[in-house]
């Protein structure tokens, strides 16, 4: 089938503005190179016309399938693309070190662009994931032919999203060296791996000690698997080459940030967005009912980012436009600053002119009996549970790396466990609505110094599925976080931001563990170092949730009805 008609037949699918150019020529495989001499391969689409801007798309992920039909996308509305694969990957010389060159490289690669006859001076980027990451790690030293960014799922620092709750996101940095190793494995060999369910990945993520975990799943030792295993203390000076949020504030073209209630790097992308808004470039913001790499979010992305490059890196320069400074100009009306999706029953997309927008900060407290209620505690003896490392409390859906096992999953089946205590409301006499940033504050009691806090809220319908809305971990260490005199550890959990309806009649949850693996590494209780850990102990752990121990959660609630009382 001709390209022009596949780029025709995949914009009209996805309801894209029409093409404007009706040809797009392609160069592949052009070498650029960078200052110490490794060669990148790039890829060139090339609009008909004169005087079209460039996006520039820098990718780990080689330069076909989906990327080559994006290319042909933009190219055919009138831009120039460039589609470089990094150093080490693609065909690109060198070694991948994730983060280590993206900015050296990006410069350089910037510096090529400079010089070419088609190059007229205005500059874009797009990209996914790490392709958000090279972009952030260039930005800020693109200076004013910077015109605009398209960041979806991504953010300018990964050390918090690796280390969440100084944890360690186990499912998802093996996941993605698996998924980068598979890059170079024969095509056959690689589609009856993921045919028969991917055993040795799943192997590896069981297998301990995690620095055996790499060539378990892959048959290789992968150098960043084993070196995020070793720096992974707060202090570690590993990651200061490897993130750029301190380069945030220093950016000034327009950004447009797209992501999910269930992605990875949401906690991360709007600490950006706060940045951003702080240093008096406002972003615009866009956050749907997605995972990191579901469908709905490619196309989101799609349009959203088409839309943003229309605005701000327009296929023709406005008058003066080659004299001015790319400042963002004010969003027209028609665009607010923050679109997002309210999840429940109910919800659907709202406009806002802020994230977040004004809320009641609201406590649920933990009472006996298994019961969550927006009151104050009561005088009451603690629950316990036991959680062993040998038969760890596992995860289920939630902000994950694959799509197929992210999201919303009826939690149930991990509510049945021994090792997992839930709080429960009555049900609501109408709508609950929350939106913005979640928090819990639990007090524990542990045999051992070493355990990890997991608490989860939910959605509990009439029929009585829990359905999981948002979570978060932390990681205790007696350093961390030292035990009063009664041996109680106060412990803040912070919770992935949500915008949420809870309908009447249904019943908020609130899970409280000691883990959910493999997402995060499970605790062994013993502080042995990450990688190295073999040695499995077993402990009770206590919950309080009494007037000096007031274990709760606190939601931010714009609207709300107040539970039904108790039949």
């Amino acid at each position: 089938m001709p390209h022009r008609l596949v780029t025709h037949l995949a914009g009209t699918a996805l309801r894209l503005p029409p093409a404007r150019c009706g040809s797009v020529r392609v160069t592949r495989d052009l070498p650029v190179r960078t200052r110490d001499g490794v060669v990148l391969r790039t890829d060139h689409y090339a609009p008909g016309g004169r005087d079209a801007p460039t996006v520039l798309i820098r990718t780990p992920y080689g330069r076909g399938g989906p990327l080559r039909l994006l290319g042909r996308l933009l190219a055919a509305r009138g831009r120039h693309v460039v589609i470089q694969s990094c150093r080490g990957t693609g065909g690109s010389g060198g070694t991948f070190a994730p983060l280590v060159h993206e900015r050296d490289d990006g410069v350089d690669t910037l510096d090529w662009l400079r010089r070419q006859p088609w190059w007229a001076g205005r500059l874009g980027m797009f990209g996914v994931s790490y392709q958000g990451f090279t972009q952030w790690a260039l930005a800020a030293d693109a200076g004013e032919d910077l015109r605009a960014m398209v960041a979806v799922v991504t953010a300018s620092a990964t050390r918090d999203s690796t280390y969440a709750g100084e944890s360690f996101a186990l499912d998802t940095v093996l996941t993605w060296a698996e998924l980068l190793h598979a890059q170079t494995v024969p095509w056959l060999a690689r589609q009856w791996e993921l045919k028969r369910g991917q055993p040795r990945l799943a192997d590896a993520l069981r297998h301990l000690p995690l620095a055996d975990a790499d060539r378990v799943a892959t048959g290789v030792t992968i150098p960043f698997f084993q070196e995020w295993l070793r720096h992974h203390t707060p202090q570690a000076a590993y990651w200061r080459r490897r993130v750029f949020a301190d380069q945030v504030p220093k950016v000034r073209a327009p950004v447009i940030m797209v992501t999910g209630w269930h992605d990875i790097f949401l906690p991360a992308q709007l600490d950006d967005h706060a940045v951003l808004r702080a240093a008096g470039t406002p972003p615009r913001l866009v956050i749907g009912p997605w995972t990191h790499g579901s469908p709905g979010l490619f196309v989101a992305a799609l349009r959203e980012g088409l839309a943003w490059l229309d605005e701000h890196l327009p296929t023709a320069p406005r008058p003066g436009a080659q004299e001015q400074p790319a400042l963002p100009p004010a969003l027209p009306p028609a665009r607010p600053p923050v679109r997002l999706y309210v999840s429940g029953a109910g919800g659907g997309w709202r406009n806002l002119p802020d994230w977040p927008p004004p809320a009641v900060e609201t406590s649920w407290h933990l009472h006996p009996g298994g019961e969550l209620a927006a009151r104050d505690p009561v005088a009451s003896s603690p629950d316990r549970f036991r959680y062993d490392p040998a038969d760890p409390t596992p995860s289920l859906g939630g902000p994950l790396l694959v799509a197929k096992r992210a999201g919303r999953v009826d939690n149930r089946p991990v509510e049945a466990r021994p090792d997992v205590l839930t709080y429960t409301s009555a049900p609501l006499t109408g709508p609950v609505e929350v939106i913005g940033p979640v928090r819990a504050e639990i007090y524990v009691r542990s045999d051992l110094p070493y355990l990890d806090v997991f608490v989860r809220l939910c959605d509990v319908d009439r029929r009585g599925r829990s359905w999981n809305v948002c979570d978060g971990l932390v990681r205790v260490t007696p350093e961390r976080f030292p035990a009063d005199r009664y041996g109680v550890l106060r412990v803040p959990v912070p919770l992935w931001p949500i915008a949420y309806r809870f309908a009447g009649g249904h019943r908020l949850r609130v899970q409280v563990s000691g883990g959910a693996h493999p997402r995060w590494a499970r605790n062994p209780g013993t502080g042995e170092p990450l990688g190295a850990a073999v040695t499995l102990r077993a402990g009770w752990r206590q919950v309080l949730h009494d007037p000096a121990y007031p274990s709760a959660l606190r939601l931010p609630i714009v609207h709300s009805a107040p539970p039904q009382p108790p039949v």
